[in-house]
């Protein structure tokens, strides 16, 4: 048996003088009021400091200031470190701490006035407030409103409510949310409430359209619902007063009984007599007439005074009554509700939503095929009739029944109104399930539901009409969705279906499928195997991992890295030769996204860019406007033509911290004018490039003016674009087409190369002769000395030094390869993946039969070596130039030497 729960003892709170004087003070309060004061009180296994929830309180504005704004309290929670698992409960329980303890003291110390009597305050709960305005006359105390689900909305979320929200130009037009709003979900939109229509009616009952809705301080100008009868038809739309009453909605108070007397024969024996003689001559009159006695007799009908269900239910009902007027709205509702509240919206919540949504999409099959499913839950129900789905455990032959189903001819471009009208209520029946299965709940619980999965298959092996495709890419969605809740066999109907989406020509689809199969059993204990995967499927694979779509290529990879887990379909790779350009493909991977600064994903292209024009310096500063407009100048021509945005003013000051975070801080230099600064960084005397290489300068006097006398002082890395840039841009040399220039121009050519007076005295008479000066002030080479046959061959050798014991080491460039890091700063991407997939292939290709076959073979080679020795090299630069691969690229080495 297990031990009593022992309640923890309280802390020691702080006993300082502050405290205790705070603590008299307000036990004095309390008795003087009559009320009760929890000196240590507790929410939660927290226990609050009253003096510390007194001093936020008001340095917030007081308790109705921050009652009044949505999720204050609920805000208050988290700085006060509630715990996050229930905070909305929690954060109400703070709020009725204070309520209790601290409201009335606070109006009468802070604000000066006297407190509402206990009755109205202490007495009552923590929901609401305008406590400085509650007076007996005026307060009325808020009733619980019913919620969106049928649940009522708990006290304990710590706030009064659920926040307005603006509504889209959709839903502000009627009859347009169903088909405008579809997609993604975006906030969800005031509750919508179903009342029926008040027709009038000869006798007042008590619930007659007189009797209005009591007001509370809460809720203002509420609007009442134009009613509808059961059986009339709707106009599909939801308006913005039905919107305004679903948030509203409060049940109807009970109105008191109004006694009246029963006439009897003791109390009024006149009367009674009279009323009998009128009841007999009435039904006299009937039987003469021979009119039938309604049937309704004694039945509460819409209109009279019964409210109906809430939107929620009436539309569920709606679906499954199999009225198409009906279902038309009830499909047109659940399309909006299902987009703007998924993510309160459960099937648990409404049994039978889900299966009466898969009978209507099932509903397609009619429209293409002579055949309509029906769905049997019961062995009894079972039977061999092909159209007929077993609701327990699935269809196993679908495939096969869907083959032989005699089709319909059906014209791609024209269909009846019927056809359409169906279509749509089927493709509205889809989304709703598509938007409803994007929560985890809801996708949890339709997974165990055969006839979803039968739908699915059915929908994919649609014939391919463009009418089609809408439905086929819920299918997908929904497919999505499910895949990590579900394991398949290789024989499996719907596993086989999304295998035929690859052979397909829309991107989309392709895409989606590639998700879904990638999911599969990815939150189940089996092993996602992924086999009979086609060859021609796996050879689209690799033809789509080089194309330029790195969505698609991501895609591509989590298949294969799933793939190739498995030796047996190592094994079906190298027997099929595929292996060999997936190795190869898979190694030019490696350094994807590794490429020049404008190539660069942002923060690592200002990253490098500060690298190379700035340098840490203590001492230094640099006003951050300035380093802003710099990194604007630089990158905001580049944005149309590279499709990378420029980082935001405050990210990249940011950026310039993380960059250096050694030295430089952002910071505020004060002054007159307060200046903003980045301290610690100084602009670099000569720029940089990725591998850490100074550029040179241009010291060639321009003159472009008779004042300007001073030099180019253009930078470049290669001597042959600084030798074109002279000639171009200074001398004036003619080009040539071929990129060369015209040596034969003859005239008056002198140096102008600081501090050079070369030609000076007796300028130089042909271009050529200039050019070959030139040389002498250009940089050094840096391009190694295989490359002889470029034009410029460089300034000439120096001369010939004597041997010295001190021989300084030929210098080395070294390029670092930057690749995409997640937060943790570790490897992520497309190079990622490409090394895991080669790791998985050289751990596997010894263990497969294609291996034991090779071994057997004279002059054996593994196919490991056969394989990776050829990119070896490659591996190896990676390793050495790729820090954040290096701990990857280490283990597929291993890898590769173990086998």
């Amino acid at each position: 048996m297990a031990p009593p729960r022992q309640e923890p003892s309280p802390p020691t709170l702080p006993q300082s003088s502050e405290y205790a004087a705070f603590m008299d003070k307000l036990a004095a309060f309390h008795e003087k009021r009559g009320t009760e004061l929890q000196r240590e009180p507790r929410v939660g296994s927290k226990f609050i400091n009253l003096l510390d929830l007194f001093n936020v309180v008001v340095g917030r504005g007081g308790y109705d200031k921050i009652s009044d704004e949505k999720l204050a309290w609920r805000k208050l929670g988290q700085d006060w470190n509630l715990p996050a698992n229930n905070l909305p409960a929690l954060a109400f329980g703070l709020k009725t701490v204070y309520y209790k303890n601290l409201a009335a003291f606070e109006i009468a110390e802070i604000h000066k006035k006297d407190p509402p009597p206990r009755e109205i305050l202490e007495d009552l709960t923590a929901k609401g407030g305008a406590l400085l305005s509650r007076t007996v006359d005026n307060y009325k105390p808020a009733r619980r409103e019913t919620g969106n689900l049928g649940h009522h909305d708990s006290e304990a979320s710590g706030d009064d409510g659920t926040p307005s929200r603006e509504r889209n130009g959709s839903e502000e037009t009627p009859g347009s949310g169903g088909r405008v709003t579809r997609g993604l979900r975006q906030a969800p939109p005031q509750r919508v409430l179903f009342q029926p229509e008040v027709h009038s009616s000869s006798r007042q009952t008590r619930h007659v359209a007189t009797t209005s809705h009591t007001s509370t301080p809460q809720h203002h100008n509420q609007h009442q619902l134009p009613r509808v009868g059961a059986s009339s038809s709707y106009t599909p739309s939801l308006s913005e007063h039905q919107s305004q009453a679903v948030e509203r909605y409060e049940p109807r108070p009970q109105m008191p009984l109004t006694l009246r007397p029963v006439i009897t024969p003791g109390n009024n024996a006149v009367e009674f007599s009279r009323r009998q003689k009128a009841y007999r001559d009435t039904a006299l009159m009937a039987a003469y007439a021979r009119t039938p006695a309604p049937l309704n007799r004694g039945v509460m009908l819409p209109g009279s005074g019964f409210d109906g269900p809430n939107i929620y239910v009436r539309c569920l009902c709606a679906l499954k009554s199999g009225i198409p007027s009906e279902q038309e709205y009830a499909l047109h509702h659940l399309v909006k509700i299902s987009m703007e509240r998924g993510d309160k919206y459960k099937f648990e919540s409404f049994p039978g939503l889900a299966e009466a949504l898969i009978e209507k999409v099932l509903e397609v099959s009619s429209l293409l095929y002579k055949v309509k499913w029906r769905i049997a839950y019961t062995e009894d129900e079972l039977s061999a009739t092909p159209d007929t789905l077993n609701g327990i455990d699935g269809t196993p032959d679908i495939l096969q029944r869907i083959s032989k189903l005699p089709k319909l001819a059906v014209d791609d471009n024209i269909q009846p109104a019927e056809f359409s009208d169906v279509l749509l209520q089927v493709n509205e029946a889809g989304l709703t399930l598509r938007n409803m299965v994007m929560l985890e709940e809801n996708a949890l619980y339709v997974s165990e539901m055969s006839p979803l999965r039968d739908f699915l298959t059915i929908a994919l092996n649609l014939p391919k009409l463009d009418c089609l495709t809408e439905l086929k890419h819920y299918a997908l969605d929904i497919a999505e969705q499910l895949t990590k809740y579900l394991h398949f066999e290789e024989t499996d109907p719907l596993y086989i279906s999304l295998l035929a989406q690859l052979q397909s020509e829309d991107r989309g689809a392709i895409l989606t499928c590639l998700r879904a199969i990638s999911r599969i059993s990815m939150t189940l204990e089996e092993n996602n195997t992924l086999k009979g995967i086609p060859s021609a499927c796996i050879q689209n694979i690799l033809d789509w991992t080089l194309l330029n779509d790195d969505e698609l290529l991501h895609a591509c990879l989590d298949i294969l890295y799933q793939y190739t887990a498995v030796v047996a379909n190592v094994d079906f790779l190298t027997t099929n030769s595929l292996i060999e350009p997936l190795v190869n493909q898979l190694t030019r991977l490696l350094a994807h996204g590794a490429n020049q600064l404008l190539k660069l994903e942002e923060p690592e292209r200002s990253s490098q860019w500060l690298r190379c024009l700035f340098e840490e310096d203590r001492d230094e500063a640099i006003t951050q406007i300035a380093l802003w407009q710099e990194y604007q100048a630089c990158f905001a021509p580049t944005v149309v033509e590279t499709g990378r945005q420029l980082l935001p003013a405050a990210e990249f000051i940011k950026n310039v911290s993380t960059t250096f975070a050694e030295k430089a801080a952002a910071q505020v230099q004060p002054g007159p004018i307060q200046k903003f600064i980045i301290k610690g960084i100084r602009m670099r005397s000569v720029p940089v490039d990725l591998k850490g290489e100074p550029y040179s300068k241009c010291y060639w006097k321009s003159g472009a003016s008779p004042g300007d006398q001073g030099p180019c002082n253009k930078f470049f890395m290669s001597p042959e674009e600084m030798y074109r840039h002279i000639l171009r841009d200074h001398v004036g040399a003619p080009e040539l087409e071929d990129g060369k220039f015209d040596n034969s121009q003859v005239g008056q050519y002198t140096c102008e190369w600081e501090h050079c007076r070369r030609f000076k005295g007796k300028p130089a008479t042909k271009l050529l002769q200039l050019a070959t000066h030139i040389k002498v002030h250009l940089p050094p080479r840096r391009v190694p000395a295989a490359n002889k046959d470029s034009e410029y061959l460089g300034p000439p050798p120096a001369k010939k030094l004597k041997p010295s014991y001190i021989i300084s080491p030929p210098k080395q460039a070294f390029m670092l390869h930057f690749t995409a890091v997640d937060e943790r700063h570790e490897a992520a991407g497309v190079p990622l993946s490409a090394v895991l997939v080669l790791r998985n292939l050289a751990r596997n290709l010894s263990k497969t039969q294609a291996e034991e076959k090779a071994m057997k073979l004279p002059g054996a080679v593994s196919w490991v070596d056969r394989l990776f020795k050829p990119v070896s090299p490659r591996l190896y630069e990676t390793m050495a130039h790729n820090k954040a691969l290096t701990p990857y690229i280490t283990d597929l080495i291993n890898a590769m030497n173990d086998a």
